[in-house]
């Protein structure tokens, strides 16, 4: 017999920049349990183990290296399913990063783990384990009395370092559940719950123990303990401890006394961290004529292609579309997942979607703690949850047959990630994985990306037009103020224009609302000695330093640096400091003292940290408890407001003076969407901005509310000077604490891609800020036609040439970064 046979490895990824992944073999004793997405403890090098997730399995020996035994299997079923596995492969495939770095981004904290496991005893088996063999008995009992034991106990209890056979068949049988540990570890949520003893669990024992007077006569107030019970139980069902006493108003050792007396028992049970709603199903409205043709568009145009663009001027109802879309969904049996950009917008959808379709739904993002995302993960993956809302890390989530994916405002930079790989962008990997199960992607836009417009003009995508607005009511008209015309005693920029003064106030006096939008926060995003023109900066990153007036303190935006606040000039020494230009926190203070009566909020990344602090503040201003909301980018997308009548764009011009080709685009969109939170129900509404140059082309075009006219003009330019759609971008950038090494390095690796791919280049050269976080930087642009054998094949060459690059004894130091499709 020939035993080479029977040899079994694997390829498993882990959360390291590997640029290939290891291969190990898999022993004997662990052929039945090790399966593709399944987690495995490794050892690579001497000293470091790691628990990564199995690709797949083969008989194939590796050529090169002696492979090294996987140490233990530790899932019962796989983590991930094959799609997951083949939506990392592409990810990081097309965005140039390694699998491990995006098996880092995509699972959940706690389940990139070390190999300290440790078994936790499921209170809900009991204590009879006649069913068990010799050595499930042996742990379970010691489970019974220590309710938890790490890997090398069990070892011991079985003499053997082969414990997980043993581990797996009590974790299938329910006996406990595996738990493994790396800083934090998840741990099931518990609550203690009151029920009756089986001994009372008939009515004629009941009824025998409320009678007997003697019991009850020096325990008046546990009688009435219990009848409150016996109420909440058959009313509520299942009864906390903590629901039990705030209810009965009874005190805790009136409840132990009932529990002494058998009466009562207290159990200790696993909860949801998050509480969902009854499952059901609810549309209590009926789209419009307009809608309902849209509705059908999208149906027709989803049947011939695998995308379709909803292009759907602000307030025309796309939301309302999208949820008749998930109620088929829903009733084929199908996952639907609904992307948003950002956690701000997900506060009121999810009140929407919630109303319903009640506790079909799940919410997936950052803000979430480690233990809330695995359970809302397991849920996927078990399909419990059908309509998953999320930001750009939702495409990561094991679904199960998901039928549609939603990805709203597809617009918007937050889909791309930018820091650390991989650096995907959500709206994409949304259109991969899709295709994965042979869904159907809707992407929706009032301001499509440019990119995606094209795609869907050019018959790649399926295109439908929704151009009216609810109601048929105007797109708020767009009036400019010229700053230019108001002089400032200080020269200084200037905030609230007396135009926008006014307007506010007749605005308030109707008892509307006021949106204000700066794209900047802090007070003062940097300030100027009036003798020498010194400009206090970053010690570490080549900017300037915003003041923050609530904190008192100076922070660089790049870094997060903190420092106090300058009071001299370190050139010159003076005293005398300017504040150029300002922030929302500037702003809302000026409000404050213009508009005392009014109540003024602001809306920015300082003042919505906590987990619900940004869906506080959007209800406060719903509930129109708040008159005038100042804010960032934050304020702009996709929110809802009925009462609003005035939006004001206090700095227009910081919009479009970047360096990126897609200034215009993302000007046109920002100012497009700020306009569309105004007059959303019954008003039009009025859109005012303050401008140096009210002539600038993007600004007349927003005038006319025209995108279409908008996309002619950008194409026209995007084609000249060959950028997307018409070509494919690869960003590089080069980092070094030394600027001489950095410079060298980026010239090297240019000078090796001239012969191959000399049209194509831009650059090397120094960006606008040349330095973050104490690194010295250089870019280089790639313009790749869009063919994929070129584009694939270049992203081999530049991944060569990276590690070509690392040979170069001074240059090994140097870090390269590549992004994909960069914005």
């Amino acid at each position: 017999m020939n035993i080479e046979y029977f040899l079994l490895y694997a390829e498993v990824i882990i959360p390291s920049a590997l640029p290939k992944n290891y291969t190990w073999s898999v022993p004997p004793h662990l052929h039945e349990l090790v399966q593709p997405g399944c987690r495995v403890e490794v050892n690579l090098g001497k000293t470091k183990k790691y628990a990564g997730v199995v690709k797949k399995l083969h008989e194939e020996k590796p050529e090169f290296f002696e492979t090294k035994d996987i140490l233990n299997v530790l899932d019962a079923e796989p983590v991930v399913f094959e799609e997951q596995l083949k939506l990392w492969d592409w990810m990081a495939s097309y965005y140039m990063c390694s699998e491990g770095e995006v098996m880092a981004a995509a699972l959940p904290a706690h389940f990139k783990l070390s190999s300290e496991t440790i078994l936790v005893y499921s209170e809900e088996y009991g204590d009879d384990f006649s069913s068990l063999d010799h050595d499930e008995y042996i742990v379970a009992e010691a489970l019974l009395l220590k309710k938890e034991l790490n890997l090398s106990e069990v070892q011991q209890l079985l003499d053997s370092h082969n414990a997980y056979p043993v581990i797996s068949r009590l974790v299938n049988k329910k006996v406990c559940y595996v738990w493994e540990a790396l800083k934090q570890t998840y741990s099931p949520k518990k609550e203690t719950f009151i029920v009756l003893s089986p001994s009372y669990n008939n009515e004629k024992q009941l009824e025998q123990l409320l009678n007997e007077d003697k019991k009850w006569q020096k325990a008046g107030k546990q009688m009435e303990l219990l009848l409150a019970f016996l109420h909440l139980q058959r009313t509520e069902g299942e009864i906390t401890k903590a629901a039990l006493l705030k209810k009965s108003g009874a005190s805790e050792s009136q409840l132990k006394g009932l529990i002494s007396k058998n009466i009562l028992r207290a159990e200790k049970k696993i909860i949801d961290r998050i509480q969902y709603l009854p499952k059901n199903v609810m549309i209590d409205f009926e789209l419009t004529e307009i809608q309902e043709r849209a509705l059908q568009q999208v149906k027709e145009q989803l049947q011939e292609k695998a995308v379709c663009l909803l292009h759907g001027v602000t307030s025309s109802g796309k939301t309302n579309i999208y949820i008749k879309l998930i109620e088929e969904y829903i009733r084929q049996g199908k996952q639907i997942l609904y992307m948003l950009p950002e956690i701000a917008l997900t506060s009121q959808v999810i009140r929407r979607l919630q109303k319903h379709f009640g506790g079909y739904i799940g919410v997936y993002h950052s803000r979430f703690s480690q233990n809330e995302r695995v359970e809302i993960w397991n849920k996927v993956k078990s399909g419990e949850l059908r309509v998953i809302l999320g930001a750009r890390s939702s495409v990561f989530l094991p679904f199960q047959n998901p039928g549609l994916i939603i990805c709203d405002e597809e617009h918007d930079v937050s889909f791309k990630q930018q820091e650390p790989a991989p650096r995907y962008n959500g709206r994409d990997a949304a259109v991969y994985l899709a295709s994965l199960f042979g869904a159907k992607t809707l992407l929706g836009s009032g301001t499509p990306s440019v990119e995606s417009y094209y795609n869907a003009t050019a018959g790649k995508y399926g295109l439908v037009e929704l151009l009216q607005r609810y109601g048929d009511l105007k797109l708020p008209p767009v009036e400019f103020i010229d700053t230019r015309k108001i002089i400032q005693k200080d020269k200084s920029k200037i905030i609230l224009s007396p135009a926008l003064i006014e307007t506010v106030n007749e605005v308030m006096a109707k008892g509307k609302q006021v949106i204000l939008f700066q794209n900047r926060r802090g007070y003062a995003p940097y300030q100027v000695c009036k003798v020498c023109g010194w400009i206090p900066q970053c010690k570490y990153c080549d900017v300037s330093l915003t003041y923050h007036k609530l904190n008192n303190k100076s922070v660089c935006h790049y870094c997060g640096t903190a420092y106090p606040p300058v009071h001299s000039c370190a050139a010159c020494g003076s005293d005398q400091f300017v504040q150029r230009n300002f922030g929302t926190e500037k702003i809302e203070e000026q409000l404050q003292e213009t508009f005392p009566d009014a109540k003024v909020a602001r809306m920015d990344m300082d003042t919505v940290k906590g987990k619900h602090a940004h869906d506080v503040l959007i209800q406060q201003f719903e509930q129109r408890r708040i008159d005038i909301l100042v804010g960032t980018q934050m304020v702009v997308k996709g929110l809802d407001f009925d009462n609003v009548d005035l939006v004001g764009i206090l700095d227009a011009d910081g919009l479009l003076h970047f360096t990126d080709f897609r200034v215009n685009e993302r000007a046109f969109q920002l100012i497009e969407q700020v306009s569309g939170r105004a007059g959303r129900r019954e008003e039009t509404g009025k859109v005012l901005v303050q401008t140096f140059q009210p002539q600038h082309p993007v600004l007349q075009l927003v005038q006319q509310h025209d995108y279409k006219l908008f996309f002619a003009e950008e194409l026209k330019k995007r084609k000249e000077f060959s950028y997307p759609p018409f070509t494919r971008i690869v960003h590089l950038t080069f980092k070094h604490k030394i600027k001489d090494v950095v410079e060298r390095a980026a010239h090297t690796y240019t000078d090796a891609l001239k012969n191959k791919y000399r049209p194509y280049l831009v650059g090397p050269a120094e960006p606008v800020i040349g330095r973050i976080r104490n690194q010295y930087l250089m870019e280089l642009l790639l313009k790749l036609p869009r063919d994929t054998k070129t584009i694939n094949q270049s992203k081999k060459d530049l991944l060569v040439q990276i590690a070509i690059l690392h040979q170069h004894k001074s240059f090994r130091s140097v870090t390269v970064v590549a992004d994909v499709d960069a914005v």
